[in-house]
């Protein structure tokens, strides 16, 4: 039995519910908010809409003793207004912690033991203060990190040399925020090196410019819908299915790093145990010093919990 947990019915936890149950993957779903009525609400517009698909899901609600044995359980608590007002994800910090406050004594006291994907603003920080106040490993608790990033990176560079963002490789490392950078030197189109592949279309390539529209990228959507969910909810049921496939995949999510004490994106190996391991790739030294420069950012905010 699939049994999968969503704490914070927002935009982007409906989202990966609606992922879930439409798509058949989850066999018990457990939905808990701070807000009951929204809870009740979301499960019965799920449990109408299961007489029209080909899969059934028990979907409950608000109880944190049904997460004993859940699989995984995704943290998507978040105050997107207070982001709203100063367009940076740290500005969540205050609620986003406190929520984990409420939430990891009573994860906690259900004896859950499974993983934790954590999608909860600024990212790599709360998921941190999740992991040490769950009592969960770093092994089991990661978050999305610079996975959705990626994407964004993947987008962009799709648009601007006319190919299909599948076929676009490299990461986007370091922080779920403004001290993220992608790492250009390992970005391959088509299989071929960017450089190379821009040389063969005749087109200049400019790293600074392409890097501001993809960190921009989120709050394009944002300001347009007012959230974003499908991207990143996207991403949390894909690694969730990693999870329970024990799939090994590679890919940047935001975990522990032991070089710099601190949670941060950086590529790792999905599989039935969580983070399997850490990838270490090979970066230039000017993406060395970014990458560092992002940990002792989030070090640094971290630190004012």
């Amino acid at each position: 039995m699939r049994k999968f947990g969503i704490i914070g019915v927002g935009h982007v936890g409906v989202t990966i519910a609606y992922t879930l149950v439409t798509k058949g993957i989850a066999d018990e779903l457990v939905l808990i908010d701070t807000n009951e009525g929204k809870s009740v609400a979301e499960q019965l517009d799920l449990e109408d809409a299961q007489a029209r698909l080909d899969t059934t899901t028990k979907i409950k609600i608000q109880d944190y003793k049904e997460l004993k044995d859940a699989d995984i359980v995704f943290m998507t608590a978040g105050k997107i207004d207070a982001a709203k007002e100063t367009g940076n994800r740290w500005a969540e910090f205050e609620y986003t912690t406190a929520s984990v406050k409420n939430v990891a004594p009573q994860l906690k006291a259900s004896g859950f033991n499974g993983i934790v994907i954590d999608t909860t603003n600024p990212c790599d920080a709360i998921t941190q203060y999740l992991q040490q106040s769950s009592g969960l490993s770093t092994q089991q608790v990661f978050g999305t990190g610079t996975f959705l990033d990626t994407a964004r990176m993947q987008r962009v560079v799709s648009e601007q040399f006319d190919a299909n963002s599948k076929n676009v490789a490299g990461y986007t490392l370091g922080e779920h925020g403004d001290s993220q950078f992608v790492a250009w030197s390992g970005v391959q189109v088509n299989s071929h090196p960017l450089v190379e592949f821009a040389k063969q279309q005749g087109k200049e390539l400019d790293y600074s410019a392409l890097e501001e529209e993809i960190r921009k990228g989120g709050w394009a959507v944002y300001q347009g819908k007012g959230y974003t969910s499908y991207g990143i909810a996207t991403c949390a049921v894909k690694l969730a299915q990693a999870v329970l496939s024990d799939a090994q995949l590679e890919c940047p999510v935001s975990c522990y790093s032991e070089e710099f004490d601190t949670y941060i994106g950086q590529p790792a190996v999905i599989g039935k145990h969580g983070i399997e391991f850490v990838n270490k790739i090979q970066l230039t030294a000017d993406e060395q010093a970014k990458f560092k420069n992002s940990a002792e950012t989030i070090k640094e905010k971290f630190a004012t919990i």
